[in-house]
This record gives C-alpha cells, structure tokens and sequence, in this order.
C-alpha cells in the first residue's frame, strides 16, 4: 500500500485531531521549519525527553543576548528586573495547571526527582503516618518510601481499577476496587520524641500518566482521597488522619496537564525538558498554601535564611514558600528560557497537542495489534491499552513486545539495536517503572529476584530471562511527531519482525558445506591474508606468513590502551585510536608505534624484561589478567596519541580462558565452545576469519538496497578490512563458512567457535583521515544474517595446538590452502 493511500485512510479517520489545521502552522510546516536538524531521524522517545524547536532556541538566545541578568538574591536594578522574571515564569506554570496564585505556590527545583524528592523529605512523617503508592510509579516516586519508613511510618503500594458504566460514562460516585499490597515497616526505627504532635498526616501518590504504558489515571483520585478516603480504603484503619496527595505529572503534562481547578492534589510535580527540550535540569513543585506550611526544611542556605549567626546556633528563616525551599541561587537563567517554550505550546494549545499526539499513538497501536505472522499468530503484545484504569482520552505512549512465529519473544535490545540502524531512536526497558513492568509483564517477586541474582540491571541488555521478557519497548509521540514517523516505524517492524509466505527465517541464513564425499585433498579454498592487531583496537598489520602460539597469532592484541579510571579503550569511545597504526619485526624484536598525532615514532621491545615498571592485575569482563606496565614515556606518548590521559599495559593471556556453553557437534552458528583458550586481549576468540566471497555477496546486497532507494549516492562498499579480520580466505561459496565445524590451514588445524556477532565498530568508516559513523553495512546485514538478536558475519576460530608451545614450525602463510573438514579430532 503507498503512503499516499495509507495516510489519505489515516486522515479519514483522524483529520479532525491531526496536524494542528487551525493553528499558525501545520505540523508539515512545523517540521520542515523548526526541526531540520532530523532530517531522515525519526525520533520516538517524547517521554524520556521531547525536543526543542529552532526558534524557540532563537528566541532564548536573543533574550540571553539582550538582557543583563542578575543573581535575584541582591537589590540592584538588573536583580530586581531578573526578580521579576522569576515571578512571571511562577506565574505560568501556574496558569499551565489552571492553578489560582491564592491557593497554590511554584517552587522551582533542579527537576521533577529532585522536587519528589523536597516533598519526601520535608513532609512530616510520623510512626502512625501511611504512605500509599500506585504499584504503576516511577522509581523517584517510590523513593519517596525511604523517609516515611525511616520515620517509622508505613508504606504500602495499591493497584486501582475503576467500576465503570456500561456507556463509559463516569460519575462522581465511581466505585474503585483497590488491591492493596503488602504493608511495609522498618523494623528497628527509633522513634523520636520530637514527633509531630495532633492527628498523622498522610500522603497518596499517583502518577497523572503511567510512564510506562500510557495509561491515564483518573484524577478524581485526589479530590477523593482528600475529602472521602474511605472511598478508597473502605474500613481500613489507614484512613485515620489527614490524607494529601502528590500527583507526579511529570509525563502527563506534556500533553494533558491537570486542571488545579478541579482537582486539588497537595503537591504537582512538573519537568520542563519533558514539555519543550529545554532547558533541561529544571523543574518544579507545585504546591497547595496550606499544605506548605505542613512542610520543614532542615537545611538552610542563601536564599532560604532571613538572618543567621555564625558562632551560635540561631537562624531566622524566610516565610515565603518559594524562599523556604529553594537552596541557594536558582537557575535564572534556564528559568528566564521557559517562557519561549511556553509560547509554542500555548500558540498549539494543550488540547490540539492532546489529540494530535493521541491520534498518532491510536493508529500505531491498531496497526500493531493487526499484525499477523505467515501462520496466522499475532506478532504484538502491546501494554495497557484496555486497562480499567484508562481515562477516556487515550495518551502518546505504545508500549509492547514482539514475539517470533514459534512463541518466543524477541527481546527489546534487539528492537532497539536495529531500530537505531535504521534511524529510529526509541525507548526500552523498564523506564525506571518497575511496579507497572512487573505487572504488565506478569513478573512474580521470585521472577524479579531471580532476575537480579542472573545479573540484570537497569540498562543492560539481559532482555529476555527465563523465556520472559525483562522489560518492553515504548514508542511515544510528541506535539511534533508526524504521521510519516508512525509509517517509517511500522515499515521497520514489518520488514525485520514478521515472517511473511515465501521468506525465509532470519535463522537459516547459511548452508552447511558438508565434507560428505569430498576429497579432502582437493581444497577450493585458500589463505588470502594473514593480519596482526598487535593493540587492541589500533591499527594492524598484514603479513605473508607468521607464527603461530597458543593465543592465535603471536603478539596479536596482546597490548591495551587503559584510561586512568581504570576502563579499557576501544574506538567506540575513543575513536582517534584508528590513527595509531603498528608494526612488528620479529627480527629486531621490536613493536613500532606511529601515530599522526606524534612527531616521533614510538619503539617497544618485545622482551618483557626491558622494561622494570612491575606488573599489575586488571579484571575484564569478569576475567584476571596479569600485565605488564610501561614507563611514563611510554605512557605520555599514547595519552597524547589519543588526546586524553591513558596507560599502555601488555598481557599474556594469563588466566584468559572463557567458557561458553554448547556442545562441539552440531553447533548452531553463534554458539561457542572455547573452554581450551588461552586469550589475549580479544572480545570472544582466538581468530576471525572472513571470506572474499561472503563480502562480495554483501556488497552486492548494498548496491541493490541503494538502487531501491532511488539514491543517487555511490554506494557503501565495503572491503574485509573492515571487519578488522584474522584471516581472510577466498574461494567457494558466500557464507559457506558458517556450516564448518574444523578446518585445516596447511598442517595447522583450526576449530570454529561460531560465527561473529558484529556490533556498530564495522560501521565506522574512516576516508581522508575523517572519521564517519554510517548505518552500514549492518543494517543491510541485520536483514539476512541476525538470529535472535545477534547479527553474524565471518566465524571465530581457536588454534589447536597440542603441544600448548610456540614452535618454530608452526608457522601460517598466504597461498596456504584451506581445508574445511567434519573432524579433526
């Protein structure tokens, strides 16, 4: 189907609410205006922090460029005018919540964690004080817990769902059904005697929107909580005292900011990077006049003090609110910007953004809820679209999974490695929600706790455990996202994720060459080039022959580059170590070093007993090697290299053996067995070797993937250096390398270990001593040779030496015929 005919349906369905028809500009004007620098980027990540236009960046800069702006905290002239800009801007974020001047207050804060975080610690708990939470809340808000139990008081978490009507109407006489969870208290806590005196106070938490899944809480929750808990708790005896509560809308106010009005939550917390991109480190508390006087400030600092004595104990602190709670100078100046994004949104208006956003996000998940594998099983699992909780008015965020056709899951970090490959940036994981991950994904406390002791935490790429899913992926939409960003998404999970008829598993990519019937001693194979990486992720050699020892090639990485914090460096971080190119001779004995950056060049003896500066242990990857330090010299020579303070270290492969778990027969690619390895400084084995055909088939895919762009670009061409190889062979068929098991060089036997999964290292070109970050050629390798979330090309090979020596025999040379055989052993 065109785009044409997609969007003409899409506009049929939601033109009324898409595009902003009766505003200044449409939203096609407003990106081709104010948001160039995405080019072809199609950015879905508006929940973890949406972005700024052009102008209004223009707009900050001009006032930062004509207006003298002072610390608030002094009477001249320029501070008093700057004063006055600071109450403005209270003023709008006020009016941005429809919150009156006479029942509430603006307290800004360095963001919303940190403004959560005020109200944790200054409200005031007591042992018969209860702090109730939405299972479904961010990790900042359930921090909050740690000062209530650490005052004695009880903390417990709730799951809401709402009786609705069968119209979906609502009333104000709702009935919720509430689960309460486990009662949490610190055992051990001393309680002080200088407890607030008369009745508890309380404080319920809800987020206005589930960062997590889009869902919208109904607010009606704080005017209940407030003025009939047991609504809510029905006999509890938690109903005692005085109930507040704290509405963090921090996600929820970029397209639906709570009417203050109409709902008077205690406490509103605000980001301001999550409404317009800037400024960041910034946010705000909104907070009711009577319940800042329920809260105490321990700290005292300028700004906060009326007077104090040094040598004494006495204070006299300010009674305004804003003076009360904010440390020190604020941020005037990001606070003076807020304005210019307040503009764009008002100019939009809050409700047109609503439904822009939300239409987005309604065509995305019905179109993912359609899509069906070849046999017929549904391809998305999406989170929270039916939940009780859901307002009327659906949010910007899809949060889901993906699963194969056999029932599997595909896991999130695979999502998002090749989304970012084909220039979609979007969210994963837990999104630092974890009571509303646990939910929707059906994890049990024992799943979590099982989950953590495998290793996984926050951020890393443990996506599926025990056959479940750790986390989700999240797409959300912002004021400026089009439908064109929604279709180019749509088109990547189609094309990387869906098994259609007639196409084959992203699995079964390679064909096993079979030594069934051949003649071993007929080879069509043979040894191209041999190359030497003597530092890790510097510049390498090429050799017609060389030694072989018990880590592979003699001397291959057997040097690192270590920062002073105690972090090996690759080019990934540190790209300028592609300039760094080297050399060995054998003869002499020596390693030479050159680098652009280096008027001399740097000469290391191979002997390790040249040098006296001792030998150190470092662990990587939960590995211990013993290494060899240098001089300062040697060191200042690569920290200026590089351009940043580092240290050369050498090993021997030491306790170097990794151990990967499969079995040797009948490995499918990518499996690895390499418990016999002695190891240098290598990523996963010993050698990586690469097949000329295998290339050539790839860059013939990358020129028939650019005639079909219509590009009239040249296009990425690529050659086996850049996959930084071992050893590369020609002869035979693409990828038939896949399927051998052992092979013979000459009279040296090899075992394969599987094939490479290859990372965004081979999209670094480097052309004309620059350096450019390209998508390819992974993309165009993600679509035929990924296999469960691992992209392979070339294999890794372990040398079988016997003896475990270096002999003077065993040497490997160019022209060397290669012999792929069943087995060797």
């Amino acid at each position: 189907m065109s785009t044409d005919v997609e969007k003409s349906r899409f506009l049929e369905e939601f033109g009324d609410d898409y595009g902003y028809p009766n505003a200044p500009k449409n939203i096609d004007e407003i990106r081709a205006t104010e948001f160039t620098r995405l080019q072809e980027l199609v950015y879905l990540d508006h929940a973890g922090a949406t972005l700024y236009s052009e102008s209004q960046l223009e707009a900050v800069f001009k006032s930062l460029n004509s207006t003298v702006f002072g610390n608030p905290h002094t009477q001249s002239n320029v501070s008093s005018s700057t004063s006055d800009i600071v109450r403005e801007a209270r003023q709008q974020v006020l009016d941005f919540c429809n919150a009156s001047a006479k029942e509430y207050k603006c307290i800004f804060t360095s963001g919303a964690t940190a403004a959560l975080k005020l109200v944790g610690e200054a409200f005031p708990w007591s042992s018969q004080s209860s702090f109730m939470y939405t299972t479904e809340n961010h990790n900042s808000v359930l921090g909050i817990r740690e000062y209530a139990l650490a005052k004695g008081a009880e903390a417990f978490a709730i799951d809401i769902e709402e009786a609705g009507h069968r119209d979906g109407s609502r009333d104000t006489k709702t009935s919720h059904k509430v689960l309460k969870r486990t009662v949490q208290r610190r055992s051990g806590v001393k309680i002080l005697d200088e407890e607030p005196a008369g009745k508890a106070f309380n404080l319920f938490a809800f987020p206005s929107e589930c960062n997590f899944s889009g869902v919208k809480f109904n607010l009606d929750l704080a005017n209940i909580m407030k003025e009939d808990p047991e609504r809510i708790l029905k006999d509890s005896p938690h109903c005692k005292g005085s109930w507040m509560v704290l509405i963090d809308a921090a996600k929820g106010c970029a397209t639906d900011p709570p009417d203050l009005s109409k709902y008077k939550a205690d406490f509103v917390v605000v980001s301001f990077y999550k409404l317009f991109g800037y400024p960041s480190g910034l946010g705000a508390l909104i907070v009711r006049n009577d319940a800042v006087k329920l809260l105490k400030n321990t700290y005292f600092s300028g700004g906060t003090v009326a007077a104090s004595i040094a040598d004494i104990d006495f204070v006299k602190r300010r009674e305004g609110a804003e003076e009360s709670f904010e440390d020190g100078s604020i941020s005037f100046l990001s606070i003076a910007s807020i304005c210019h994004g307040f503009h764009i949104l008002n100019t939009l208006t809050m409700s047109a953004i609503s439904r822009h956003t939300a239409s987005l996000a309604t065509y995305l998940r019905n179109m993912l809820l359609a899509l069906r594998h070849d046999n017929g099983d549904s391809v998305c699992t999406v989170y929270g679209f039916d939940s009780k909780e859901l307002c009327s008015k659906p949010g910007p965020i899809v949060s889901f999974n993906l699963k194969r056709p056999d029932g599997s899951w595909y896991g999130y970090y695979e999502v998002e490695k090749l989304a970012s490959l084909s220039g979609i940036q979007l969210r994963t994981g837990c999104f630092c929600n974890p009571g509303a991950c646990a939910k929707y994904l059906g994890l049990s406390h024992s799943d979590l706790l099982s989950n953590i002791e495998a290793g996984h935490v926050c951020w890393d790429d443990h996506d599926i455990l025990n056959g479940k899913p750790t986390g989700a992926v999240r797409v959300s939409f912002g004021y400026m996202s089009t439908f064109e960003d929604a279709k180019k998404f749509m088109s990547f999970i189609r094309s990387s994720f869906v098994s259609f008829p007639l196409r084959s598993s992203h699995s079964e990519f390679h064909r096993p060459i079979t030594t069934e019937g051949i003649d071993t001693n007929m080879s069509r194979y043979c040894l191209r080039s041999i190359n030497i990486y003597p530092i890790k992720s510097c510049g390498g050699f090429s050799v017609d022959s060389w030694l072989l020892s018990s880590t592979g090639l003699l001397h291959d990485r057997e040097w690192v580059i270590q920062s002073t914090s105690g972090e090996i460096l690759t080019q990934k971080k540190v790209p300028e170590m592609c300039y760094i190119s080297t050399l060995i001779d054998l003869n002499l004995g020596t390693l030479f070093v050159e680098s652009p950056r280096c008027k001399e060049k740097l000469q290391i003896e191979l002997k390790s007993d040249s040098y006296n500066s001792g030998r150190v242990e470092i662990e990587i990857q939960n590995l211990r090697y013993e290494v060899q330090v240098y001089g300062d010299d040697v060191d200042a020579w690569f920290s200026n290299a590089i351009g940043r303070p580092c240290t050369l270290l050498r090993g021997s492969g030491l306790d170097g053996s990794k151990r990967y778990p499969c079995s040797k027969r009948n490995q499918s690619i990518g499996m690895c067995n390499n418990a016999k390895s002695k190891l240098n400084f290598v990523n996963e084995a010993q050698l990586l070797l690469i097949s000329e055909q295998s290339v050539s088939d790839l860059n013939t895919r990358l020129s028939t993937k650019n005639v079909e762009k219509g590009s009239r670009a040249a296009p990425v061409q690529v050659n086996p250096m850049r996959f930084r190889p071992n050893l590369v062979i020609a002869g035979g068929e693409p990828y038939e390398e896949d399927g051998w098991q052992c092979i013979r060089i000459g009279n040296k036997n090899f075992t394969s270990l599987g094939g490479c999964n290859r990372c965004q290292m081979i999209n670094i070109n480097y052309q004309a001593g620059e350096m450019q970050r390209l998508s390819e050629p992974l993309a165009t390798l993600a679509a035929y040779r990924r296999v469960k979330g691992k992209i392979f090309f070339g294999i890794l090979l372990r040398y079988d030496d016997d003896n475990n020596e270096e002999e003077a025999g065993s040497l490997i040379q160019v022209g060397e015929e290669v012999y792929p055989v069943a087995d060797l052993l």
